[in-house]
């Protein structure tokens, strides 16, 4: 397939989207979305066969399904998260919505770095790393400044540095995705 994954569209939130993004930076608002929009998203996906998501829709931020390995279990994992894109790849925040522990996916990436991708209806490979230091830092304040959530999400997370990780293609790993 000649289309790729990567770069993702452009990220121009719309005024309502951007206010939505606040509310969702708010403890409560923040806590009902953890717990409504991942199955909400999966409900949707399925329907549009991986092609629309409520969290795109509501916040303007491009939403991928990543499938890891269990860190323990060794299985398919799945998970709907917010993606910054970045050059040659794409960034994941290991916020958990500010919780004060680090996401499963987290701990599956870290076990087993090898990851399927799928947005609208395609599916890579990616192989992650975490990153550190400047490019870490370099990689949140890409983060941030497309979704600011992600600042109040790290005031919340007391105890504990929020995970960034970087996610690159393996190549010519591209498929159309069978639903």
């Amino acid at each position: 397939m000649s289309q790729s994954l990567l770069p993702l569209q452009p990220y121009h939130p719309h005024l309502w989207q951007r206010l939505f993004q606040r509310l969702g930076a708010l403890r409560p608002c923040s806590w009902a979305l953890s717990y409504l929009l991942p199955r909400l998203d999966r409900w949707m996906l399925r329907r549009s066969h991986g092609k629309r998501s409520l969290t795109t829709l509501l916040s303007g931020m491009p939403l991928i399904t990543l499938t890891t390995t269990g860190a323990r279990s060794g299985l398919p994992r799945q998970a709907s998260l917010v993606v910054v894109p970045i050059a040659g790849g794409i960034v994941l925040i290991a916020s958990d919505f500010g919780s004060p522990h680090h996401p499963a996916w987290y701990h599956n990436l870290i076990a087993h770095p090898h990851a399927q991708v799928s947005l609208g209806g395609q599916t890579a490979s990616f192989a992650a790393r975490q990153a550190s230091g400047e490019e870490r830092q370099a990689c949140w304040r890409q983060a941030v400044s497309l979704y600011p959530v992600f600042e109040a999400y790290r005031r919340r997370a007391t105890g504990r540095e929020i995970p960034v990780m970087v996610l690159t293609p393996v190549a010519s790993s591209l498929s159309q995705s069978q639903e």
